[in-house]
Order: C-alpha cells, then structure tokens, then sequence
C-alpha cells in the first residue's frame, strides 16, 4: 500500500468534513441521495456510453490501485544496471548460450524481460532488439494508458453533472416561488449539493487517479527502455563498463550503479 497517498486521501476528505463541523451543525444538509445518484450515475452513463464496457469496468478497477504501491521505484532501476551487467560478465566468460540458463530464474515473472532475452539468445544483433521492443515498449503504454484517458474523462464529466443537478434543483425552486419563501433558502442548498459532489469525485477520485496512474506507466516505460538498451548491448556482445556507463547515461547521478564496488 502507498502510504502517503492514503494519508494525502485522509487528510484531503478530513479537510471536507472538519470545515463542514467548524461551520455548521447541521451536517445533513450536505448529505442528499439524489444529488449522488445524479453525479454519480450520470458520470457512469455517459462513460458507458462514450466508451466500450469492458474498458470502462477496468478503469473503475484501477482507481483502487491509486492507493497500491509502485512497481518501479528508484533501487529497482539500479538494480536492473547492476542485474544486466552480471549478465553481461557471464557472456563475456561463457558466450550468449549461457545467459539462457542464467536468466531463466530470474525473469520467469517478467515477460518484457523475458521476451529480450529470448531475443538475444536467439542472436538478434542489437538494434534489431532496440527496434522490436521500442515498439514493444510503445504499444503496452498505449494499452495501459487507454483506461487513464477514461478516468480523466469522468474527472471532467462529474462537475458538468452537478451542474445539470444544480439547474434541475434550481428550476424546481423557482416552480415552488409561489408557496412558501422560507423553503427556498433550503432548495437552493439542496441545489447547490451536486455540484459539490460532482467537483469532489473529479478532484479527489477520477482526475487525481489518472495522473498517479499515468504516472506510474512512464515510470514503467522509462524502465522498460533501460532494460531495452541494456539487452541490445547485450545482444551485441559491449563490454560490463561500457553497458554501465551507457545505462547510468538514463538514471540520476545519485543512483548510479558502480561496478568496482560489484566486484568486491
């Protein structure tokens, strides 16, 4: 679990509810039915209807990974630089055969990674491995980001829907002029509610769950391309210190693998 997003969570929905206790006692009036069902369901009818069901039901699923923890972090690209150059001393010692046994173990999770090794044992020269998994690399984002344009498609949708929400309260407030003046104050709050609604789940939920979530994919893909230059190097038999110094290239100064230290 990420911690600092569940507590960002915490503190921005205790934000909402401690200014409502500081301001008033009447905590009901920011709690009405219809005003959720006109946001929330009018959010989701339009998304269904913009887009492919399927595709819709995965995105609503990734907003629970908003609060999971990264796959990719800082250690784990060092780690990647540190992995492929132990690979690359066993080609030098060994010949490309042997990285096959070698990394068997080590990527049995890992398809990407299993899928430029297989290339290289296979003896691809190094950029016809660049080429092949650039467009591997490209075309995995382009999936994975599909559901990303949908959330922010429904962080845009929900204030437009408290916007109709508000108009329909408003049109039936200003129907019952006629009766009693002391309900309009009353009506109009009710009014106002499904805007509020619909600004939270746009800036709490949908739009704040895209951007992690993109995110995280170029996180992914910045990985990908430096496991990518590291196997085409590979592939074309570079020596353990060129391979470090041409993927430390792509990383912070602060994270750069050092093979002297390997070696000890």
């Amino acid at each position: 679990m990420s911690i600092p997003t569940i507590l960002a969570l915490l503190g921005a929905f205790g934000l909402f509810l401690g200014s409502i206790i500081v301001s008033t006692d009447n905590y009901l009036i920011f709690v009405s039915g219809s005003s959720l069902v006109m946001v929330a369901g009018g959010t989701l009818a339009s998304t269904f209807i913009s887009y492919e069901p399927r595709y819709v039901m995965l995105s609503l699923k990734l907003i629970y990974r908003m609060i999971a923890s990264p796959k990719v972090g800082r250690n784990v690209l060092k780690s990647e630089v540190g992995r492929i150059i132990r690979w690359a001393y066993t080609v030098q010692k060994k010949g490309i055969p042997a990285l096959e046994q070698e990394a068997k173990k080590a990527v049995s999770g890992d398809k990407f990674m299993k899928f430029g090794i297989d290339m290289v044992v296979s003896g691809y020269t190094g950029e016809e491995v660049r080429e092949i998994m650039t467009t591997t690399i490209e075309t995995t984002f382009g999936r994975n980001t599909v559901q990303v344009q949908i959330l922010k498609n429904m962080g845009a949708a929900a204030p437009a829907f408290g916007m109709i929400g508000t108009l329909v309260g408003l049109i039936i407030m200003l129907d019952n002029m006629g009766g009693d003046p002391s309900s309009l104050g009353k009506g109009l709050a009710v009014a106002l509610l499904t805007t509020l609604y619909g600004v939270l789940f746009a800036r709490i939920i949908f739009i704040p769950a895209a951007t992690k979530i993109l995110q995280r994919e170029e996180i992914v893909r910045f990985r990908n391309y430096l496991v990518a230059e590291g196997l085409a190097l590979l592939a074309d038999k570079k020596s353990p210190r060129y391979i470090q110094d041409r993927m430390n290239s792509y990383l912070d100064p602060a994270i750069h693998f050092n093979i002297d230290k390997m070696k000890k």
